[in-house]
């Protein structure tokens, strides 16, 4: 089957979806260590890195001199880092196959683009629904629902592995809550996703139960449960 589609038999890109992202989609974001064995995005569109293979510490060693000595960085899957990476978090999570969502648009929302992004950054200032800088939003589709002019709710995507979309972002004003704002624009996006031929995935923090609960309730399924970690490189000289 093609890997454009996203059907079972290519999900395993979503095992190691920054990488398959950083070397298909999104490579106009990506950086790449000297040895092409590690890369990152570039440092304002998102903070996370991955290795070509979390198991060869060669792939370490790149990442480390991409990243550079006592510099922070977030990889995510099941990594090991060597013993001189100091580990700064550890964040438990879940990946959700979106594949049984029901999409459809939502007429209320609207695209969100560069002009939006102070608004944007001050609601995920505010609910803090995962890293979201000055340019995630160049990644990929965003939408919001407005009240009153102001930005109330919004989601859009991150990652984008070969067939597949990462539904990120997702994230309502607390004054605005119990409404389903959340819910109609993740199927929204889910539905922008489906209308270019990809299927729509996303992680959530393992301690968010409502949200993964949420998720459940449309349709989506736990595929995974990686790891995010916040680690600092070795310094000059370990």
């Amino acid at each position: 089957m093609s890997p454009e589609t996203g059907t079972l038999s290519d999900s395993a890109v979503l095992d190691n979806p920054v990488w398959a992202a950083l070397t298909g989609t999104h490579r106009a974001f990506a950086e790449l260590g000297p040895t092409g064995l590690a890369g990152r995005y570039a440092s304002d569109t998102s903070p996370f890195a991955a290795l070509r293979d979390p198991e060869d510490p060669a792939a370490w060693a790149d990442l480390a001199a991409l990243v550079g000595p006592g510099q922070e960085v977030w990889v995510t899957g099941l990594p090991t880092p060597p013993a001189d990476w100091e580990t700064l978090m550890t964040v438990p999570g879940v990946q959700l196959d979106g594949r049984g969502v029901r999409a459809e648009a939502a007429p209320e929302a609207v695209p969100l683009g560069r002009g939006d992004v102070p608004e944007m950054l001050e609601l995920v200032g505010l609910t803090r629904p995962g890293p979201f800088l000055d340019r995630t939003v160049e990644l990929g589709t965003y939408l919001g629902i407005r009240h009153g002019g102001r930005l109330v709710a919004m989601a859009g995507e991150r990652m984008r592995p070969a067939g597949w979309s990462e539904i990120s972002a997702v994230c309502t004003h607390p004054d605005h809550r119990g409404r389903g704002l959340a819910g109609r624009l993740t199927r929204a996006v889910a539905a922008a996703v489906r209308e270019r031929g990809d299927n729509p995935f996303l992680h959530a923090a393992a301690a968010n139960t409502g949200a993964v609960r949420l998720y459940e309730s449309m349709g989506f399924t736990v595929r995974r449960r990686p790891v995010f970690l916040g680690l600092r490189t070795p310094a000059a000289g370990a």
